[in-house]
């Protein structure tokens, strides 16, 4: 099947203008299936994995659903946690560039509460992105009015579920619209999932993009390894392939914080993923991982939900799940966007029966490998490319990327190279500098000025 170009579709011309300013050409399949579907008003379930490109499609679906001269919410996205609500918020709005004067608001918890009251007090969102516990509280405040919506979206439904959402995704459906679209994306389709889109969709249409049997770019290895002999596994196989960023998959807290606490005792660079972390930990975790400043993360699935890293070199299998659809979902992390990936899982003796479940599903046999735990090189600890600065001012001061770029390459005299990532919110920002001139970054911007102000600087560790 020949791949179709968006703009042989009935989408509007701004948002031509935005898809060919972002580099979109082509439809990836579950945009070719669904966005006609969504431009024509049905609703619908549509399965696909993270990275497949399932935002683009619902986010072309919301903006042209909007009426701007209208000041009300006619468009809500939930979603399970907030880096994901962020990531969806963050793409729309690249989406919507050539469409002025929409307003979107990320209603989310982890947030002071007032900053969100006082943008609703304004005027009405024309798109509000959320998770079901906030808008929630919202909705039982009156702060906010769905009753005009147009369109919902359930974005990894499946995950929302899991986290036990289901009472507050109810709860919010049944304050909006009587009339409206809903669309249904899930990156597996349990039961549940049909549970629900009967009870909030209206004759919707199921779509399945089957890439659970297509993981060409990604290279998969077992290895035979009972429990007590994974964490020497563990650091064989990264010693060996040496891989620039790793996501270990455990599947549960206490494993995850075990082989935490072993990789940094054998020298390391670890971080870790779990409930327990506030807001701001839990961003700053996220944040290190994707801008390089950090090679190695250790997350059950729920942790990682909304963990969203363009070239993320490996994922680590620790413990296998008991369902092989969870266990595709993870190596999809890796070997996106026509890149290549590499997914190394360990089993024990106890789990070969979901090694042959995963066998079963994939209907390609498992590729088996050894480790030699005595033959482990020596400096192979990963030391991450990058380092991060925290700069204490954001988006109130007004501060923007090149703001930070000009310091770094003007008095720091830095390369544009040696800059990374730059992460600002909004009275945070967060740049990532090559480990060779973090210090004289970070020396410079502690002593002199960003848009005429001195603001605190301190590096992560």
């Amino acid at each position: 099947m020949n791949p179709i170009k968006f703009s042989s579709t009935t989408i509007n011309e701004p948002l031509l203008q935005s898809l060919a300013a972002l580099g979109y050409t082509e439809m990836t399949p579950i945009q070719a299936k669904s966005i006609p579907l969504i431009l024509t008003g049905n609703d619908i379930i549509a399965k696909a994995k993270t990275g497949s490109g399932k935002t683009v499609a619902f986010g072309i679906g919301v903006l042209s659903k909007l009426d701007i001269s209208l000041y009300e919410t006619q468009a809500l996205i939930l979603c399970p946690t907030r880096e994901l609500a962020d990531q969806v918020s963050k793409a729309i709005r690249r989406l919507a560039s050539f469409m002025p004067n929409i307003k979107l608001l990320t209603l989310c918890g982890g947030v002071p509460l007032r900053h969100q009251l006082a943008s609703l007090e304004q005027h009405a969102p024309h798109i509000v992105v959320g998770t079901p516990g906030r808008v929630k509280d919202h909705l039982k405040r009156n702060s906010l009015n769905l009753k005009t919506l147009r369109i919902l979206v359930l974005d990894e439904a499946d995950r929302m579920l899991d986290m036990g959402f289901e009472d507050e995704i109810s709860f919010v459906a049944s304050r909006t619209a009587n009339k409206k679209q809903t669309l249904l994306f899930s990156a597996t389709y349990p039961d549940s999932i049909q549970t629900m889109s009967q009870q909030f969709q209206e004759n919707p249409i199921e779509i399945s993009i089957d890439e659970t049997h297509d993981h060409g770019q990604i290279e998969q290895f077992f290895y035979s390894a009972e429990e007590h002999q994974k964490p020497q596994a563990l650091v064989a196989i990264l010693a060996k392939y040496q891989p620039e960023s790793t996501v270990i998959f455990c599947n549960t807290k206490y494993t995850c914080q075990t082989v935490a606490e072993h990789l940094t005792e054998q020298g390391y660079g670890v971080l870790t993923l779990n409930g327990d972390l506030e807001q701001r930990e839990r961003d700053q975790v996220l944040l290190r991982f994707a801008n390089k400043s950090c090679a190695i993360l250790v997350a059950t699935d729920l942790a990682a939900r909304g963990l969203d890293i363009k070239d993320l070199a490996a994922v680590m299998i620790y413990e296998l799940s008991h369902d092989p659809e969870v266990h595709i979902h993870r190596i999809g992390r890796t070997g996106r966007a026509g890149q290549t990936g590499q997914a190394f899982s360990l089993c024990a003796s106890n789990e070969i029966e979901r090694a042959k479940a995963i066998a079963a599903y994939q209907k390609t046999p498992l590729v088996w490998d050894k480790f030699n735990a005595a033959k482990i090189p020596k400096n192979t600890t990963l030391r991450p490319a990058m380092v991060t600065l925290v700069i204490d001012g954001g988006r109130k001061e007004k501060i923007r990327a090149t703001d930070i770029l000009g310091a770094l390459t003007g008095e720091a005299g830095l390369l544009g190279s040696d800059v990374g990532k730059i992460d600002i919110f909004d009275v945070r920002t967060y740049v990532a500098i090559k480990r060779a001139s973090a210090t004289i970054a970070l020396s410079s911007l502690q002593q002199g000025k960003i848009k005429g102000r001195k603001l605190r600087v301190k590096a992560l560790n």
